[in-house]
């Protein structure tokens, strides 16, 4: 399992995520041997089917990596007062940062990941999941908190946030990523607190009084 081989030796596992990403990169998920990924690695072929089971696992271990490093930050939905706007900006941060520092990881993530086979849905659904429970946390905070519109439908306001965020990479993307990524971070928070909130918010997530 890969989780074995990764308290093994961390640096060739993470090379070989890295070699992935950079081959999918160029070649497509289908085009990507898994040859070509042990050579970009400089690791012998078996080596790599002692960390991952397959390309489809290796594709899979990129996104949980990824998922799992944008998600990582929650500190702002714990203590004795969460503050659920802050963690919204980090997480647009965190994402944005993430994706925009690797145009070769974003790539892979926001075109290449989709074009693979329709059985791996399920797998990314399942990575996926922790991304939306922090969103629909987020949320329930921020109701609880009396900042989140108390009528919001929490499933519609979860696709809408994910939705923006995915689609300002793809948009960046698919433009030859000529910009940095991160300027985006301020608008797309600002746009989505005038979604979400209640009442006349600033744009670091305070309620204001309404006159």
């Amino acid at each position: 399992m890969a989780c074995i081989a990764l308290r093994k030796d961390a640096a060739k596992y993470d090379a070989i995520l890295a070699a992935a990403v950079r081959v999918m990169a160029v070649s497509g998920y289908h085009g990507a041997q898994v040859a070509r990924i042990a050579r970009e690695a400089g690791v012998a072929d078996g080596t790599v089917y002692l960390y991952f089971k397959n390309k489809e696992d290796i594709l899979m271990s990129i996104l949980r990596e990824t998922i799992g490093e944008i998600v990582s930050l929650s500190a702002w939905l714990e203590g004795e007062h969460p503050e659920p706007f802050k963690a919204l900006r980090t997480l647009i941060e965190t994402h944005f940062a993430t994706l925009g520092d690797n145009p070769e990881l974003a790539l892979v993530l926001q075109v290449h990941i989709r074009q693979a086979d329709p059985a791996l849905r399920a797998q990314v659904a399942d990575i996926m999941r922790p991304y939306h429970r922090a969103i629909d946390r987020i949320l329930a905070v921020g109701k609880e908190l009396g900042l989140v519109r108390a009528e919001l439908d929490a499933r519609i306001a979860r696709r809408m946030i994910f939705g923006t965020i995915d689609e300002t990479v793809n948009a960046w993307i698919f433009t030859g990523a000529k910009y940095d990524l991160k300027t985006l971070v301020e608008p797309v928070y600002e746009l989505l607190l005038a979604g979400i909130g209640v009442r006349d918010l600033d744009f670091s997530g305070e309620a204001q009084v309404r006159r």
